[in-house]
């Protein structure tokens, strides 16, 4: 397999120099170009190596998407530092633990967290500098990003693809882990984006300038709009892959999800490429296509190429509804923060498929029984999914989660995140979900992503979530937490006929044996499942009706 030596800020200083008058950042219309962001970064790179920092030295990203977030980290790696994401929903002492964990010697924040970097920062007496992003004034405790970027660019220094990422993951369980990315292993995950534009992988900063020119010449560079937040790793990878070969990319300026405001976008930048996650964004992206077509409005999306989710659900119907409106290739990946490019659906019109969590498994990916041993096809063993191919270092400062995590089958080492599947006669492989939420009832399994599923698909049913409560005849209760549709009326029998409905495609066993109705199901801001909220509306509601 092919494999690259090459360092992310290495390979974007080349690009920079090759095509520096084209845009690599934008937003609301503004563009900054390959020249400038070099530049902004240099000078972000000055202030943190005059604060202290150095190679290895961790740099928290506490900001909302944005220009700031791409320089921020591009200044980290060009001090050869670690960029750490971190959820700007943390409060104070979940930040506090995370600026902790990761040995944070600095912080990039947005000015609206101030507050909860002020609770943070006398909890962290390794942080040598706080960078705040916008506002009218910046705290005394604090230097303002217009400071930071007015010292003199950094100059360049030599770097290494053994330099790190991290990746913090929430998981289901337990505190946030920080997942550990060399550079070798990012540009592993961008096989398939440099396949599809003719090339290999480049090898150095020489190529990485080559391939930007080439691709940028025939126009077929990728426009990319990152709709999910930065700080998950399914816009923050597929956004360093797009700068890795001298491409846009650019975000929304809304907080929440606006799905006008991404339509407006893809027109405005001729976007060829959107990552989402799931669900939680395509329905509002459906919905507002929907509701311009009812009002005889064109929206053109003709530059659109590819819309591209991992991390969530992507069900079938929502998919159909896309694809009535634009001409596109859904690209519906399974991957973790663990490990990329595990398995995808790929739907278009000219193919007739859609589908939803049934995957191509990847090269590198194989799916073992509790046992270890590889599941046959047709069998309908449950396995967990593995991937060999490309592999992070393991957890930063857990080494017995990281011997779970990725353990060593046959004289290989695999990364197995702990989702769960059944591969199919035809290979393919239908996803089950995490092992770690996996409902016990009466000695049976239920995944939740399954009876979720199930439930999404049914019209009247908007999002939902699916949990096990305990119970003394079960053990656990399948559980059911679900939003209507905005027309549907909430009747007596309401519940009742959305448990005979999924009857018709679920074993009795994996109903629902109570489904409680919520004006609005509660997700973390990059689309994922909160199970711990579902199951306290969960028991709350059950605790009342009792």
């Amino acid at each position: 397999m092919a494999e690259t030596t090459l360092n992310l800020a290495t390979a974007w200083e080349a690009i920079a120099d090759e095509i520096g008058d084209k845009p690599a950042l934008s937003l609301a219309g503004k563009h900054t170009s390959w020249t400038d962001f070099d530049d902004r970064a240099a000078r972000l790179a000055t202030t943190l190596k005059n604060n202290g920092l150095k190679h290895d030295s961790k740099v928290v990203l506490y900001l909302y998407n944005g220009p700031e977030y791409s320089e921020a980290q591009y200044a980290t790696f060009k001090i050869r530092g670690v960029p750490a994401n971190a959820n700007y929903r943390y409060l104070g002492d979940e930040l506090a633990y995370i600026l902790n964990n990761s040995d944070a010697e600095a912080i990039f924040f947005d000015h609206t967290l101030a507050e909860r970097v002020e609770i943070a920062y006398p909890q962290c007496p390794q942080l040598k500098v706080a960078i705040q992003v916008g506002g009218a004034e910046t705290p005394d405790w604090a230097v303002s990003y217009k400071e930071a970027l007015s010292e003199e660019p950094m100059e360049r220094i030599n770097r290494s693809g053994d330099d790190l990422w991290f990746l913090y993951t929430g998981g289901t369980t337990g505190m946030p882990k920080a997942v550990m990315w060399n550079h070798h292993n990012i540009f592993g995950m961008m096989q398939s984006t440099f396949r599809s534009l003719g090339s290999r992988l480049p090898e150095t900063a020489e190529e990485s300038a080559e391939i930007a020119r080439r691709v940028i010449d025939s126009g077929a560079e990728i426009r990319q709009l990152c709709a999910a937040p930065l700080m998950h790793g399914t816009s923050g990878i597929t956004g360093m892959a797009t700068h890795s070969h001298g491409g846009l990319v650019t975000t929304l300026t809304s907080r929440s999800f606006n799905a006008d405001e991404l339509w407006n976008v893809v027109e405005l930048e001729k976007i060829t490429m959107v990552s989402i996650v799931g669900d939680a964004f395509a329905k509002p992206m459906a919905d507002a296509l929907e509701e311009a077509s009812t009002k005889q409005e064109v929206r053109d999306t003709s530059s659109l190429r590819m819309i591209f989710s991992s991390g969530v659900m992507f069900s079938d119907p929502v998919k159909e509804r896309l694809l009535k409106h634009c001409d596109v290739s859904i690209v519906d990946a399974l991957g973790s923060s663990e490990g990329t490019g595990i398995g995808n659906q790929i739907s278009s019109r000219s193919s007739g498929k859609t589908g939803t969590a049934r995957f191509v498994l990847g090269e590198h990916t194989r799916v073992f029984t509790d046992e270890g041993k590889e599941a046959v096809p047709g069998s309908q063993e449950r396995g967990r999914l593995a991937t060999g191919y490309p592999l992070p270092l393991g957890y930063f400062k857990d080494p017995e989660k990281t011997a779970q995590t990725f353990p060593e089958i046959d004289g290989r080492r695999w990364s197995m995140a702990g989702d769960y599947a059944v591969v199919e006669e035809d290979g393919t492989i239908t996803l089950l979900g995490r092992g770690s939420v996996c409902i016990n009832t009466g000695g049976e399994k239920v995944y939740p992503e399954e009876v979720e599923e199930a439930l999404k698909e049914l019209e009247s049913v908007r999002d939902c979530n699916v949990v096990g409560i305990e119970d003394d005849r079960w053990g656990q209760a399948v559980t059911a937490v679900v939003e209507l549709e905005d027309n549907v009326l909430i009747e007596e029998d309401t519940a009742a006929g959305l448990q005979s409905d999924v009857r018709k495609s679920l074993a009795g066993y994996k109903v629902p044996k109570d489904i409680v109705i919520v004006p609005k199901i509660q997700r973390s801001p990059n689309g994922k499942t909160d199970y711990r909220w579902a199951k306290e509306t969960a028991e709350g509601f059950l605790t009342e009706q009792h």
